[in-house]
Protein backbone atom coordinates (compact mmCIF):
# COMPACT_ATOMS: atom_id res chain seq x y z
CA UNK A 1 0.00 0.00 0.00
CA UNK A 2 2.86 2.56 1.00
CA UNK A 3 5.06 1.76 -2.25
CA UNK A 4 1.94 2.13 -4.37
CA UNK A 5 1.22 5.57 -3.13
CA UNK A 6 5.09 6.70 -2.58
CA UNK A 7 5.64 5.47 -6.56
CA UNK A 8 4.07 8.29 -8.31
CA UNK A 9 4.83 10.85 -6.08
CA UNK A 10 8.40 10.32 -6.38
CA UNK A 11 7.76 10.13 -10.35
CA UNK A 12 5.92 13.73 -9.80
CA UNK A 13 8.88 15.36 -7.69
CA UNK A 14 11.44 14.03 -10.49
CA UNK A 15 9.78 16.02 -12.91
CA UNK A 16 12.00 18.94 -14.01
CA UNK A 17 11.48 22.73 -12.85
CA UNK A 18 10.03 25.20 -15.04
CA UNK A 19 12.77 27.90 -15.32
CA UNK A 20 12.38 31.43 -14.93
CA UNK A 21 11.31 33.41 -17.97
CA UNK A 22 14.12 35.38 -19.61
CA UNK A 23 13.85 38.77 -20.51
CA UNK A 24 11.84 38.41 -23.31
CA UNK A 25 9.09 36.31 -21.42
CA UNK A 26 8.90 38.83 -18.71
CA UNK A 27 8.44 41.90 -21.62
CA UNK A 28 5.35 39.67 -22.41
CA UNK A 29 4.15 39.14 -19.13
CA UNK A 30 4.55 42.90 -18.49
CA UNK A 31 2.40 43.60 -21.85
CA UNK A 32 -0.58 41.02 -20.65
CA UNK A 33 -0.42 42.54 -17.13
CA UNK A 34 -0.52 45.86 -18.96
CA UNK A 35 -4.16 44.96 -20.72
CA UNK A 36 -6.12 44.86 -16.95
CA UNK A 37 -8.17 41.65 -18.20
CA UNK A 38 -9.60 41.39 -14.97
CA UNK A 39 -11.17 45.26 -15.32
CA UNK A 40 -11.93 45.17 -19.08
CA UNK A 41 -13.76 42.52 -20.84
CA UNK A 42 -16.29 41.29 -18.68
CA UNK A 43 -18.89 39.40 -19.02
CA UNK A 44 -22.72 40.57 -18.41
CA UNK A 45 -22.50 43.51 -21.58
CA UNK A 46 -21.64 43.72 -25.03
CA UNK A 47 -18.52 45.18 -25.33
CA UNK A 48 -15.83 46.70 -28.23
CA UNK A 49 -13.17 43.97 -29.06
CA UNK A 50 -10.49 45.74 -29.24
CA UNK A 51 -10.98 47.64 -25.99
CA UNK A 52 -12.72 45.85 -23.79
CA UNK A 53 -15.29 48.71 -22.54
CA UNK A 54 -19.36 48.33 -22.47
CA UNK A 55 -19.83 50.36 -25.54
CA UNK A 56 -23.36 50.38 -26.39
CA UNK A 57 -25.59 49.63 -22.97
CA UNK A 58 -26.58 45.87 -24.18
CA UNK A 59 -26.60 42.73 -22.36
CA UNK A 60 -23.67 40.69 -23.30
CA UNK A 61 -22.22 37.20 -22.47
CA UNK A 62 -18.44 36.36 -22.04
CA UNK A 63 -15.61 37.91 -24.08
CA UNK A 64 -12.98 35.37 -24.15
CA UNK A 65 -12.05 35.62 -28.25
CA UNK A 66 -12.67 39.28 -27.94
CA UNK A 67 -9.50 39.53 -25.35
CA UNK A 68 -7.34 37.02 -27.34
CA UNK A 69 -8.16 38.85 -30.62
CA UNK A 70 -7.45 42.14 -29.12
CA UNK A 71 -4.13 41.38 -27.49
CA UNK A 72 -2.21 40.05 -30.87
CA UNK A 73 -3.73 42.63 -32.53
CA UNK A 74 -1.97 45.01 -30.67
CA UNK A 75 1.12 42.70 -31.03
CA UNK A 76 0.82 42.72 -34.67
CA UNK A 77 -0.22 39.20 -34.93
CA UNK A 78 -2.89 38.16 -37.05
CA UNK A 79 -5.95 36.23 -35.52
CA UNK A 80 -9.91 35.84 -36.80
CA UNK A 81 -11.77 38.90 -35.32
CA UNK A 82 -14.63 41.25 -35.82
CA UNK A 83 -15.99 42.07 -38.56
CA UNK A 84 -14.55 39.22 -40.48
CA UNK A 85 -16.55 36.91 -37.99
CA UNK A 86 -19.01 38.57 -35.35
CA UNK A 87 -18.28 38.21 -31.67
CA UNK A 88 -20.82 35.42 -30.82
CA UNK A 89 -19.30 32.14 -30.83
CA UNK A 90 -16.14 33.68 -31.77
CA UNK A 91 -13.85 30.81 -29.82
CA UNK A 92 -15.17 27.90 -32.26
CA UNK A 93 -14.63 29.94 -35.47
CA UNK A 94 -11.05 31.17 -34.04
CA UNK A 95 -10.06 27.20 -32.72
CA UNK A 96 -11.13 26.37 -36.73
CA UNK A 97 -9.20 29.04 -37.94
CA UNK A 98 -6.09 28.20 -36.49
CA UNK A 99 -6.16 25.21 -37.54
CA UNK A 100 -6.74 25.85 -41.00
CA UNK A 101 -5.65 29.35 -41.98
CA UNK A 102 -3.63 30.36 -39.02
CA UNK A 103 -0.79 28.57 -40.63
CA UNK A 104 -0.78 31.04 -43.16
CA UNK A 105 -0.12 33.78 -41.08
CA UNK A 106 2.01 32.71 -39.20
CA UNK A 107 0.46 30.29 -36.53
CA UNK A 108 1.59 26.60 -35.86
CA UNK A 109 0.41 23.92 -33.76
CA UNK A 110 1.98 23.03 -30.41
CA UNK A 111 1.32 19.33 -29.74
CA UNK A 112 2.75 19.53 -25.99
CA UNK A 113 1.51 21.90 -22.87
CA UNK A 114 5.00 21.46 -21.17
CA UNK A 115 6.65 23.18 -25.18
CA UNK A 116 3.61 25.99 -24.94
CA UNK A 117 4.69 26.98 -21.16
CA UNK A 118 8.76 27.02 -22.75
CA UNK A 119 7.23 28.77 -26.09
CA UNK A 120 5.56 31.38 -23.78
CA UNK A 121 8.37 32.04 -21.32
CA UNK A 122 10.57 32.45 -24.34
CA UNK A 123 8.11 35.54 -24.96
CA UNK A 124 6.60 33.86 -28.16
CA UNK A 125 2.60 34.39 -27.89
CA UNK A 126 0.90 30.77 -27.07
CA UNK A 127 -3.07 30.60 -27.86
CA UNK A 128 -4.80 27.43 -26.17
CA UNK A 129 -8.37 26.88 -27.47
CA UNK A 130 -11.70 24.59 -26.80
CA UNK A 131 -14.04 23.97 -29.60
CA UNK A 132 -17.58 23.07 -28.29
CA UNK A 133 -18.87 19.86 -29.64
CA UNK A 134 -21.99 21.92 -29.42
CA UNK A 135 -22.12 24.15 -32.33
CA UNK A 136 -24.69 26.45 -31.03
CA UNK A 137 -22.64 27.25 -28.16
CA UNK A 138 -19.49 28.70 -27.06
CA UNK A 139 -16.18 27.69 -27.15
CA UNK A 140 -13.21 29.20 -25.38
CA UNK A 141 -9.67 30.77 -25.92
CA UNK A 142 -6.87 31.90 -23.60
CA UNK A 143 -3.31 32.98 -24.25
CA UNK A 144 -0.55 31.12 -22.35
CA UNK A 145 1.56 33.59 -20.31
CA UNK A 146 5.36 33.34 -18.96
CA UNK A 147 5.62 31.83 -15.68
CA UNK A 148 8.09 29.66 -13.36
CA UNK A 149 5.75 27.13 -12.22
CA UNK A 150 7.33 24.17 -11.91
CA UNK A 151 6.95 20.81 -14.42
CA UNK A 152 5.13 18.84 -12.15
CA UNK A 153 2.22 21.83 -11.87
CA UNK A 154 2.10 22.22 -15.44
CA UNK A 155 1.56 18.15 -15.38
CA UNK A 156 -1.54 18.67 -13.06
CA UNK A 157 -3.14 21.62 -14.04
CA UNK A 158 -1.69 22.85 -17.31
CA UNK A 159 0.36 25.94 -18.64
CA UNK A 160 -0.55 29.37 -16.94
CA UNK A 161 -2.81 31.48 -18.84
CA UNK A 162 -4.46 35.11 -18.83
CA UNK A 163 -8.02 35.16 -20.18
CA UNK A 164 -11.45 37.02 -20.18
CA UNK A 165 -14.55 34.52 -19.94
CA UNK A 166 -16.73 33.48 -17.06
CA UNK A 167 -14.61 34.94 -14.78
CA UNK A 168 -11.02 36.60 -15.90
CA UNK A 169 -7.86 36.12 -14.60
CA UNK A 170 -4.73 37.71 -15.17
CA UNK A 171 -2.90 34.64 -14.25
CA UNK A 172 -4.13 31.23 -13.57
CA UNK A 173 -3.91 27.20 -14.93
CA UNK A 174 -5.71 26.10 -17.74
CA UNK A 175 -7.34 23.60 -15.56
CA UNK A 176 -9.23 26.65 -14.04
CA UNK A 177 -10.01 28.77 -17.13
CA UNK A 178 -11.04 26.00 -18.39
CA UNK A 179 -12.98 24.03 -16.39
CA UNK A 180 -16.54 24.47 -17.77
CA UNK A 181 -16.07 22.47 -20.30
CA UNK A 182 -15.42 18.80 -20.22
CA UNK A 183 -12.55 17.36 -21.08
CA UNK A 184 -11.16 20.27 -22.22
CA UNK A 185 -8.50 19.43 -19.60
CA UNK A 186 -7.36 16.56 -17.24
CA UNK A 187 -3.77 16.51 -16.89
CA UNK A 188 -1.15 16.78 -19.61
CA UNK A 189 -1.66 13.44 -20.96
CA UNK A 190 -5.35 13.72 -21.12
CA UNK A 191 -6.51 17.03 -22.73
CA UNK A 192 -8.75 18.64 -25.55
CA UNK A 193 -7.52 22.02 -25.62
CA UNK A 194 -5.35 22.59 -28.79
CA UNK A 195 -2.40 25.18 -28.45
CA UNK A 196 -0.83 26.82 -31.17
CA UNK A 197 2.34 29.51 -31.35
CA UNK A 198 2.98 32.81 -33.54
CA UNK A 199 6.21 34.07 -33.11
CA UNK A 200 8.51 37.12 -32.47
CA UNK A 201 5.19 39.21 -31.69
CA UNK A 202 5.68 43.38 -31.84
CA UNK A 203 6.63 43.59 -27.85
CA UNK A 204 6.38 47.04 -26.78
CA UNK A 205 9.92 48.38 -25.96
CA UNK A 206 10.31 48.84 -21.31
Amino acid sequence: MLRSLLVPLVMFLALPSQAAPPPEGRRLAAFYDGLDVERHWLKGWHVDWRTGDPDNGRKGKTHCSAFAAAACERLGIELLRPPEHGQKNLANAQHDWLAGRGEGFGWRAVPSPFEAQDLANGGQVVAVVYRNPDPNKSGHIALVRPSDKPAALIQAEGPQIIQAGGTNHASTSVKIGFRRHKGAWVDADRFAVRFYVHPSPRLPAQ
